[in-house]
């Protein structure tokens, strides 16, 4: 019985086995990166979701005004705080309500982020014809 099952399991295993030779590493290595990844994205996404109840309240009264967007990923590849503080404030002139404070707490809240870089790690490239 005990060879009945040995058969049965390595059957199976056959049968599931992927089309090629490397497939099934490179899902397990999808996996491993977005586990490890979670945290990172969760952070930025609480970060984006905060700059947009911040604008919204900054903005009230107009929001044609609003800037389309922050992009986090800019202001993470200036070199220092005083860059970045620069850049925002030009972004945030045409505002009438008092815009230090935000951009005070925006500023710390980049520091715990890092610029997200789309990693292309065994994908092909759609091709165009």
């Amino acid at each position: 019985m005990a060879a009945y099952r040995v058969g049965r399991k390595g059957q199976s295993r056959l049968a599931a086995s992927p089309r090629e030779p490397g497939a099934a590493l490179q899902r397990r290595q999808a996996r491993v990166t977005v586990r490890y990844d979670r945290r990172e994205l969760q952070n930025r996404l609480d970060v984006e979701k905060w700059i947009e109840e911040k604008l919204v309240q900054l903005y009230q009264d107009q929001v044609e005004q609003m800037p389309e967007e922050v992009n986090i990923d800019e202001l993470l590849e200036l070199q220092t705080e005083e860059e970045r503080t620069s850049k925002l404030q030009i972004m945030f002139t045409t505002c009438s309500r008092n815009t230090d404070e935000f951009i005070s707490e925006l500023l710390t809240k980049l520091r715990g982020l890092h610029k997200v870089e789309v990693k292309n790690v065994g994908l092909a490239a759609p091709q165009g014809h």
